[in-house]
């Protein structure tokens, strides 16, 4: 029997926050706080509360 794998992907996925402004940037913004994840659902939640929170995208 195979063992079952999981999927990662092979880089983390990232985002940077900035509080100040309400900002999600999904590329490296100066100043923005670095968030990364390597499972894709707990980073898919992370932006869906951001968003709940009214941050804007960029």
């Amino acid at each position: 029997m195979e063992a079952v794998r999981e999927s990662r992907p092979e880089t983390p996925l990232r985002v940077w926050i900035d509080n100040r402004n309400r900002i999600v940037s999904f590329h490296e913004e100066k100043g923005c706080r670095l968030l990364e994840f390597t499972n894709p659902d707990l980073f898919w939640n992370c932006v869906q509360q951001y968003t709940g929170q009214q941050y804007r995208y960029q």
